[in-house]
């Protein structure tokens, strides 16, 4: 689900790396559109990845900080995007990290779900809460029953698939993210699609 650019860029990336060099030459309305593009990316990312809705809109904030206070440093504009979701996907783990009812130690998104009692893979849920204006907004952007069907997911699937094929990050880019190598991310990604297919069959069939 790849959006069409601004400004004449079809690449999402290439438009990042226009904004960002912009912002950092001083221009404040690209920093503005920069900021808002980010902020979009960084909240689905965080509520559909992370697993904690509750979190979603204090990650999103450190990442639009962050965001602005390094845009100015940084060297490769082309690595924006990849550093954005780093920065969120970090935010997310220590946010876990921190919550009293969540492990102490941080738990690594490449890590294994436990496998259920009938030995298939578990997943773990988006939590459930009432929806406000950005779930609503999120659904609009992916539609509620492929959402359902991400949340089957294990969250390292669920990144996957949302880096790779909704976002458009490359193979090379997801693995930095994630810090899978780059042929894991390919075997998750086929795993991931063919759990997709099942979950939305399932759905399809009730």
């Amino acid at each position: 689900m790849h959006r069409s650019g601004e400004g004449g860029a079809s690449d999402p990336a290439d438009v990042y790396a226009d904004l960002v060099r912009q912002a950092s030459a001083g221009d404040a309305a690209a920093l503005e559109r920069l900021l808002i593009r980010a902020q979009e990316v960084a909240y689905r990312f965080s509520w559909l990845v992370c697993g904690h809705a509750e979190d979603a809109e204090d990650v999103m904030q450190d990442a639009l900080i962050r965001t602005y206070e390094r845009v100015g440093t940084i060297k490769d504009p082309s690595a924006f995007r990849a550093w954005l979701f780093r920065t969120v996907r970090n935010a997310c783990l220590m946010k876990r990290r921190r919550r009293v009812d969540e492990p102490a130690r941080m738990e690594s998104l490449d890590e294994p779900v436990p496998a259920g009692a009938d030995g298939r893979t578990g997943s773990r849920e988006v939590a459930s809460h009432s929806k406000g204006p950005d779930e609503l907004a999120l659904n609009a952007w992916l539609g509620e029953r492929l959402r359902r069907a991400l949340a089957t997911l294990p969250p390292a699937y669920r990144m996957i698939v949302l880096l790779r094929e909704m976002e458009g990050l490359s193979t090379r880019e997801v693995a930095k993210v994630s810090g899978m190598t780059e042929d894991n991310v390919k075997t998750r990604l086929h795993r991931a699609r063919v759990m997709m297919r099942e979950a939305l069959a399932a759905q399809e069939a009730r």
